[in-house]
């Protein structure tokens, strides 16, 4: 049957300008400006991680950027090749416009994609965790198995990854792992690939070759930016001074050299008195207040990954995909049906239409509820 060329490209066009309308370009194009203008200031690289902020940033922006007005022209390209195969009548050049059509309609569709991670986390690197579930070794196995398909796909992309922690079960494969995928939109991409996964295969381990099911949990959550340090703001501060207590005659107790500092919005309250000067016990007083406030940000933090992680329970009845190896050959996702007869290669990294139509199905589901 014989591409509809005109109606391909017509299609191609409205979902760019969707892509286009997404992703702002103008916004963008001000916000290169800016950053281009900050990495030209000759002092940058005396605070290097400031340094390393705006650069990364600026990168970004520009590969933002590139890649849709990159894909406009292959559009153009692609219709300029379809107006001379015609013309001429030459089917070799009709035959490799199909073959670049094929290659952007599914370039446009993951870039279409890209534009539809824009909640407030997707942008943030990952941080995955596999847990083996019900169904004993096999499920220890199974836990290994996920893991080395989630790394294999994440190598096919060039995404560096960090394993964080392996805790290796008895007789074969895993209890637990965590890795980092350190990438730009890896958490918007990956969190679709949270909740139960369902493997059915005859068991290696089982020497009457029976058919075993089992079960492993994937946890996806943001890294979020941990810092070391943090600024507060004089207007956040109320400091009452006072003179020293403790046994008289010593120079602590002849001057209000003692320090009381309270954080307003938290209510967190550091006395400090060790000190001689005034000046040594607000420095001092100021230091402790950031350890307290930066521990409870951490708390708050580990708080707010525990509730987006949620609770995967890796047992019957909430699986979210199904890996079958026996009797047939698939693996087929329950929340979109997405399926394919090739279980081995989704193994070998090949998930890339599986996240996809996660991807797809998440944001319908959020317009339906909003």
């Amino acid at each position: 049957m014989a591409v509809d060329f005109g109606e391909e490209i017509k299609h191609l066009r409205a979902t760019m300008d969707s892509v286009r309308e997404v992703t702002n370009l103008d916004a963008l194009t001000t916000e290169i400006a800016r950053l281009e203008a900050e990495a030209s200031v000759p002092n940058l690289w005396d605070d290097p991680d400031r340094a390393q902020q705006v650069t990364s940033a600026l990168s970004r922006a520009n590969s933002e950027r590139e890649r849709v007005t990159g894909m406009d022209s292959r559009v153009e390209d692609l219709e300029v090749l379809v107006e001379m195969g015609t013309e001429e009548g030459d089917a070799d050049t009709l035959a490799e416009a199909e073959r670049d059509l094929a290659k952007l309609k599914k370039d446009v569709g993951e870039l279409e994609v890209r534009t539809l991670l824009n909640g407030e986390w997707d942008a943030r690197e990952a941080v995955v965790t596999i847990r083996s579930g019900a169904g004993g070794v096999d499920a220890a196995d199974f836990a290994e198995m996920l893991m080395r398909m989630y790394l294999r796909w994440a190598e096919r992309h060039n995404y560096p990854t960090t394993v964080l922690d392996t805790s290796y079960a008895e007789e074969a494969g895993l209890k637990s792992a965590t890795f980092e995928v350190k990438v730009p939109y890896a958490f918007g991409n990956l969190s679709v690939e949270a909740g139960t996964h369902r493997l059915v295969r005859i068991s290696p381990f089982d020497n009457q070759g029976r058919r075993q099911t089992s079960f492993a949990a994937v946890e996806v959550v943001p890294l979020i930016e941990q810092t070391d340090h943090i600024d507060i703001p004089e207007n956040e501060l109320k400091i009452d001074v006072f003179r020293s207590s403790g046994p008289g005659g010593q120079s602590v107790n002849t001057t209000d050299s003692a320090v009381r500092m309270t954080h307003i919005p938290t209510g967190i309250v550091v006395s400090m008195q060790n000190e001689k000067s005034q000046i040594q016990n607000r420095a001092a007083a100021l230091r402790v207040l950031q350890s307290r406030l930066l521990l409870q940000k951490k708390a708050e933090e580990a708080a707010t990954r525990k509730e987006m992680a949620g609770d995967v329970k890796a047992s019957w009845g909430d699986q979210m995909r199904s890996y079958v190896l026996q009797p047939y050959q698939m693996v087929k996702d329950l929340r979109t049906d997405h399926e394919v007869g090739n279980p081995s290669a989704v193994f070998d990294g090949d998930i890339d239409d599986f996240i996809e139509a996660g991807i797809r199905w998440k944001r319908n589901l959020e317009k339906g509820n909003g």
